[in-house]
């Protein structure tokens, strides 16, 4: 499986930014798909997930920001950011798990940074 992001870039604070990834390879049998984020001298974190293929999960800091769609024809699942912080600067990962317990696949990350 691969997964490739696109969509990062520089964004004033209180604007938007849509992240995308495609997903190739055997994509049967997936627990979640979603994403993760990674600020500088941060653990990574769940930002917003499908669950077992309709259900969703965000943290807690971006709901009512952000939201998870997904177009399943093209194996794709989007970010749309709206009200962009500062504190959302982060490297985002696009992630799929086959099982609750652990994160089979990662994309190569898009950096996000919101300026002051």
């Amino acid at each position: 499986v691969q997964l490739v992001e696109s969509g990062g870039g520089v964004v004033q604070a209180g604007g938007s930014l849509r992240l995308s990834c495609a997903a190739s390879g055997s994509t049967s049998s997936v627990y979640a798909m979603g994403w993760y984020r990674e600020a500088p001298g941060r653990s990574r974190e769940l930002v917003a997930v499908f669950i077992n293929g309709s259900n969703t999960e965000y943290a807690g800091s971006v709901k009512g920001r952000f939201t998870i769609s997904r177009d399943n024809a093209k194996n794709a699942v989007y970010l749309q950011m709206n009200s962009l912080r500062p504190e959302d600067t982060a490297v985002y990962y696009c992630a799929m798990k086959r099982h609750w317990y652990e994160v089979n696949y990662w994309g190569q990350g898009t950096l996000v940074t919101v300026s002051s």
